[in-house]
């Protein structure tokens, strides 16, 4: 016999091919296979035939479909007799194969052995074995078999296992100097995975290496335009990387095979085996994403050399003083042009700061009034810095200290737009020098001059020579020569505004053929003045210039930038938009690019649009003017929905086995985002984080108090999971207040409890058992065995924070009890892994052992990668304590290769941390400094204890021991809790 699940499940006996039967059979023989020799359980393979709903008969079904596979495998096999291929054991069935008969394990056998080659050092047997392995594949894992069946978790992992081996391969290639054997199958493979950035990145890099510059940067491109189209997202760090090496031909070359190290490799990019209890885990140098935040600068840049002459000489005259942080403040008038200016001079300054730049918008004159919190602000800088969100100190003090301590001893260049007075700033500036910040703002700040020393520079609107150069720079010289009667009109129209000019300009180039005369007449029987602007407050009488724009929009233009108004921002993002004005999606985007042509809107990130707060403060007028409160309660009413049931959606995949709050009927039109997978649900959030916010508090402020806690519960496990705890304890109190106010009990127990978490995290114990005991108190009224399960759950988690062991196991206890009454599994394997964590922390982890074992064994099936992972670290935590240094390596790996799959970054640090303890137990020295020192290279930017816990290791360690090679990966998101780690 022979078979094959790479690709269509297929069999063969000698060399004539078995009839697999009907579709059912098919699903279990390559169940079977998948599990290629190991006992497959009668759940496993109810689960692959009929997912969450089977049917009464289901094990009886299985038991028919089993022996009709056996009689097609082995014809003639007597009815009681034991078969050769397919075999009974308890509680299940096992398919007898080896490397000989199945392409699964001749795969990995090949893949094996490849990786052995490379440790050796015989590249070019490394790549031929790579080559042999990854040409196996014929398609899909268990092609054939129903979409449903092929979905489930047993071949979505075999495909992620060839992913990782075609990265692996393709890296080995590179290296070699041999990446264009690897073209075709990468070729064929990228196909199939056009957003897997690290694949497409090495798409490019071989490509280039196989002398295909010109189609490795039109790859590129296609992919970048992908991105965009389908998440709204620019290239990542790998993707841009490849584009430089390419265009510096610095991409790595076929010839004599020396170890150049340029492919993802040697950039850090990982790989970890599918086997892991085979194959040592050894770690790479992370990639650090560039700290680069600057918006990007106008081509079209034009006048103000005065003002920039001025800037360098304020800037040359202090950085030749004392060494100190250099602050240059720019004010004047909005639509003056300070935010262009001040990103122009960032960029010619940046070369002077190796370090970095920070941008932030602090919104001080949003037309909203919702100006950005300096906290905020902070915690967005300590973000990029490269600080984990959960080891963010909880206060102001803590914040601001983390922040200046990280740009100690660094030169960075920081941003700091749209700022509304001093205060806003002062958290914001470095402690230490070497540091430039430049800050913009409609007022003169000379409060920060005299505390700070901060260089003043205040804006005037452009002189008539400046105006008219921005009118070149846009329409062009010629047109300006022809009618320089009409530009001149135009300019005096304009007031020497550069973001009035702006808009007219652009008019006037979307319409070459226009005469600038007609242009100038237009604005001309516009009614107002732009007198108003000499004024620094008001909101002007720049009306003149929007309104002669905005009668030229179509009428559904117009009305979406009305509406927009009503979106509370920092940015919109399209599908949000069309929410708004309730037409379909490609309606929405043809809207709004007509509006970002007119100037009047700005895509600042591919699908997400920004406007002049003088450009919202105008749609607001009209759309209090223009659009009755009916209309306008139901466009916010749409955005709502629109958020709700996208967040739901998002956390269901994020989250699958998350208790979800049940949501009313949606407004027509309020469609919600299309979200494939937990990774899209992730990078929505991701995006969408900000905007978040605010539309929680635009649901309290405009009465809807049931969508602002609707909205708090559907997003508490993003917000916990990603370590923005002090966003999470904001939005569920305002949810909290909320449910209070619309008399929901029910909401009211679940979102004490996400307080409670949100508290804890931020080590504010005695507010968090407040809340939990809140919580339990409102589900124990309500009858609610399920939230009240939950909340001991929870109440366990937080015992364990304050060392109340006894008290942990008391409430876990009666958690679980609660779990099987009700019959969730995936809590009780939770439950049983909390009860053997106790047992950790109390020092007993002979008794911990089987409690982390059964819930191994429980978890199987369930599609719990975080549970799983959390398990498996415990569970090497244990064996690492009792002195079973080989299983606790085992244990370790497992958890690395689900880390790293999830893409939890600080608890794949913290197991790499016990994995280099286990090596040095042993005396492996050379394996235990390179683990440790990858765990350094995560733990640094983000939990300095454990950093320097490290450190001290290392050095202990000495520099005797060569590191060895390494070569990991870390891709993909899991779902659901149980890491052990906060």
């Amino acid at each position: 016999m022979r078979f094959a699940i790479l690709g269509p499940v297929r069999a063969w006996r000698r060399e004539e091919e078995v009839t697999l039967g009907p579709p059912q059979q098919r699903v279990l023989l390559a169940v079977l296979l998948a599990h290629a020799g190991r006992p497959v359980s009668m759940d496993t393979m109810v689960d692959a035939l009929w997912g969450e709903e089977p049917p009464a008969s289901a094990a009886n079904a299985v038991y028919r479909q089993m022996g009709e596979l056996r009689r097609r495998l082995e014809p003639g096999l007597p009815p009681r007799a034991t078969g050769r291929w397919l075999v009974r054991e308890s509680g299940g069935y096992r398919l007898n194969a080896d490397v000989d008969t199945l392409d699964l394990l001749s795969f990995r056998d090949l893949i094996g052995r490849a990786r052995a080659a490379n440790r050796s050092g015989d590249l070019d047997k490394s790549v031929a074995l790579f080559l042999e392995a990854v040409d196996l594949r014929q398609g899909p894992t268990a092609a054939g078999i129903p979409a449903e069946s092929r979905a489930h978790p047993v071949f979505t992992a075999l495909d992620r296992e060839y992913l990782i081996a075609v990265k692996e391969a393709t890296d080995t290639a590179l290296d070699h100097g041999a990446a264009e054997r690897l073209l075709m199958v990468l070729h064929r493979v990228a196909a199939e995975h056009p957003l897997d950035e690290p694949l497409q990145a090495r798409l490019v890099l071989v490509l280039a290496a196989a002398g295909h510059r010109a189609e490795a940067l039109d790859t590129w491109q296609k992919v970048r335009a992908e991105l965009a189209a389908e998440l709204g997202i620019s290239p990542g760090p790998e993707l841009r990387e490849a584009q430089t090496r390419v265009l510096r031909t610095d991409s790595p070359a076929t010839g004599d095979g020396a170890d150049r190290r340029t492919g993802p490799a040697a950039r850090g990019s990982a790989y970890t085996a599918p086997t892991p209890d085979t194959d040592p885990v050894r770690p790479a140098s992370p990639l650090i994403p560039p700290l680069a935040q600057l918006p990007a600068d106008l081509p079209v840049f034009a006048g103000r050399r005065a003002d920039l002459t001025r800037a360098r000489f304020l800037l040359s005259g202090r950085e030749t003083m004392t060494p100190a942080t250099v602050i240059l403040a720019i004010s004047g008038m909005g639509g003056v042009g300070k935010s262009t200016l001040a990103v122009h001079l960032s960029h010619q300054m940046a070369h002077r700061y190796p370090d970095g730049q920070l941008y932030v918008n602090l919104r001080g004159f949003d037309p909203s009034a919702t100006a950005m919190d300096p906290r905020e602000a902070v915690r967005g800088f300590l973000t990029a810095l490269g600080l984990s969100p959960q080891h963010i100190p909880a206060d102001a003090d803590g914040e601001a200290g983390a922040y200046r301590s990280l740009l100690a001893g660094r030169r960075v260049l920081i941003l700091l737009d749209n700022a509304r007075d001093a205060a806003q700033i002062r958290p914001l500036l470095p402690g230490t020098p070497n540091c430039l910040v430049i800050v913009t703002s409609r007022n003169r700040l000379l409060g920060l001059g005299a505390s700070h020393g901060a260089q003043i520079l205040e804006l005037d609107p452009f002189p008539t020579a400046e105006a008219r150069e921005l009118l070149v720079r846009r329409i062009g010289a010629p047109r300006v020569i022809a009618e320089s009667h009409a530009a001149a009109e135009i300019v005096r129209h304009c007031a020497g505004l550069p973001l009035a000019l702006a808009v007219v300009a652009t008019r006037a180039a979307a319409h070459p053929d226009f005469p600038l005369a007609a242009i100038a007449a237009e604005l001309s029987e516009a009614q107002g003045s732009l007198d108003a602007f000499t004024d620094p407050e008001p909101a002007g009488d720049v009306r003149t210039v929007f309104s002669w724009s905005y009668r030229t929009l179509s009428p559904d233009a117009a009305r979406l930038l009305r509406l927009l108004a009503l979106h509370p921002g920092p940015d919109t993002g399209a599908p949000a938009a069309s929410a708004l004005i309730g037409v379909p999606m490609a309606r929405t985007r043809q809207l709004l690019a007509e509006l970002t042509r007119a100037h009047l809107l700005s895509e600042h990130a591919p699908g997400r649009y920004i406007c002049h707060d003088l450009v919202r403060l105008y749609a607001m007028e009209l759309t209090e003017r223009h659009d009755p409160r009916p209309r306008r309660e139901a466009a916010v009413r749409r955005l709502l929905d629109h958020y709700l049931y996208t967040a739901h959606a998002a956390g269901r995949l994020y989250s699958p086995w998350w208790t979800a709050t049940t949501l009313p009927p949606a407004l027509e039109g309020a469609t919600p985002e299309t979200l494939d997978d937990d990774g899209q649900a992730l990078r929505w959030y991701t995006a969408e984080r900000h905007v978040l916010r605010e539309v929680v508090d635009l649901a309290v402020r405009t009465g809807s108090d049931t969508h602002a806690w609707q909205l708090a519960w559907c997003l508490e496990r993003f917000w916990d999971r990603q370590g923005h705890w002090h966003d999470s304890e904001a939005m569920q109190r305002v949810a909290l207040a909320a449910a209070t106010r619309a008399g929901h009990r029910a909401a009211r127990a679940h979102l004490l409890r996400g307080l409670a978490r949100a508290s804890a995290r931020l080590k504010r114990y005695d507010e968090a058992h407040t809340h939990i005991a809140g919580s339990l108190e409102l589900h124990t009224a309500l009858g609610d065995r399920l939230g009240l399960a939950h909340a001991h759950r929870s109440q366990g988690w937080l015992f364990d924070q304050t060392e109340r062991y006894d008290d942990s196991q008391a409430a876990v206890r009666k958690a679980l009890a609660l779990y099987e009454a009700v019959g969730d599994r995936v809590a009780q394997t939770s439950c049983h892994h909390a009860l053997g964590w106790t047992h950790v922390l109390r020092g007993e982890h002979r008794l911990a052992v089987p409690y982390f074992e059964r819930a191994l064994t429980e978890l199987a099936g369930l599609s719990n990668r975080y549970g799983e992972a959390g398990t498996w670290d415990s569970l090497g935590h244990a064996h690492h304590r009792l002195g079973d240094h080989r299983r606790a390596t085992t244990c370790y790996q497992h958890a690395l290769r689900l880390y790293r799959q999830i893409g939890d970054r600080y608890n794949e640090a913290g197991t790499l941390h016990q994995l280099g303890d286990a090596y040095h137990a042993v005396g492996d020295y050379g394996s235990a400094r390179t683990v440790w020192q990858h765990s350094l290279a995560i733990f640094a930017p983000m939990d300095h204890q454990a950093a320097d816990e490290i450190r001290t290791k290392l050095k202990a360690l000495g520099d005797a021991v060569p590191a060895p090679r390494i070569s990991l990966v870390a891709e993909g998101r899991g779902d659901d809790s149980g890491s052990r780690r906060p």
